[in-house]
């Protein structure tokens, strides 16, 4: 048994403390960051260390896409472009293919891509080159390759941000964004989702859709993720929430974790790496059914 529960780590190395804890309390999985990442020989020790102390089958995740998200990074691994510049299908695939043999062979299983959000250039950066375009048939379609490049790696692709993030005004990082957009409108994000609902991973946007949700960000809404996420869209795969130290949610640690597996998130991410995080919310969680 495990938590549903997947944590980061604080440095290059596990301490004394954060190998216990991982034993003890047994999360799915662990996401390494670039506090993380040093060198190929640094972190195939960290990750042999990591899987020999997480459960069977444990998570080793990765925010890995190309352009400016990118933990593996030269001198030591290849620098990829942005999702904006991949145009056809070949590209996007070929894209795939080389983020999925990167992380797996640096030692990951589950990477954060492909971003399924439309390109909105008057909205937020935070998504901004990040999205393979505004067409949702173009990014549906580049979605799919990238995903299949990922999975023909061996390595299980996360689709984000579900059910789409690219309306936001403001950075999920920092406070929490509203989009007053109608369903109808909002059809338009929906479908590069809908187009890739039999992908085994999605990830949550931490943001309220006033349509669907006045009150709760769909990380935290039952609403959302019932109506839209499973129903609407049809995503039946493991949904994770997007990370619960972002400044758009409130609450503990421990609180954020338990209302987002309460709305019906899967998995949640808390990825900071400080201690008193970690074990707030693996004591709060129970294990997985």
């Amino acid at each position: 048994m495990s938590k549903p529960v997947i944590i980061g780590v604080s440095g290059a190395a596990l301490t004394r403390a954060e190998r216990d804890l991982l034993r003890e309390h047994r999360p799915r999985g662990v996401i390494l960051f670039r506090r993380n990442i040093e060198n190929p020989s640094q972190l195939s020790e960290l990750t042999a260390d990591l899987k020999d102390s997480l459960p069977p089958a444990a998570l080793i995740m990765v925010d890995q896409e190309g352009g400016r998200v990118a933990r593996l990074r030269a001198p030591h691994w290849p620098e990829m472009p942005s999702a904006a510049s991949l145009q056809t299908e070949a590209a996007a695939l070929a894209h795939g293919r080389q983020l999925g043999a990167m992380v797996r062979e640096a030692g990951f299983n589950l990477i954060a891509a492909p971003v399924l959000d439309l390109a909105f250039p008057s909205e937020s950066n935070v998504i901004g080159d990040r999205a393979l375009g505004p067409d949702p048939v173009m990014v549906a379609r580049l979605g799919a390759a990238i995903a299949e490049g990922i999975q023909a790696q061996g390595v299980t692709p996360i689709m984000k941000h579900i059910p789409g993030h690219g309306r936001a005004q403001v950075d999920s990082h920092l406070s929490l964004p509203r989009i007053d957009a109608s369903e109808a409108e909002l059809a338009a994000d929906f479908n590069p989702f809908i187009a890739n609902s039999g992908l085994p991973w999605a990830m949550t946007a931490h943001i309220i859709y006033t349509a669907l949700d006045p009150e709760l960000p769909a990380t935290l809404s039952a609403k959302v993720i019932s109506r839209i996420i499973r129903g609407l869209i049809g995503f039946d795969g493991i949904l994770v929430s997007d990370d619960l130290a972002m400044q758009a949610l409130t609450g503990s640690p421990a609180e954020r974790a338990v209302a987002a597996l309460n709305a019906g998130c899967d998995i949640a991410l808390y990825c900071p790496g400080d201690m008193a995080g970690n074990l707030a919310i693996l004591q709060a969680v129970p294990d997985a059914a």
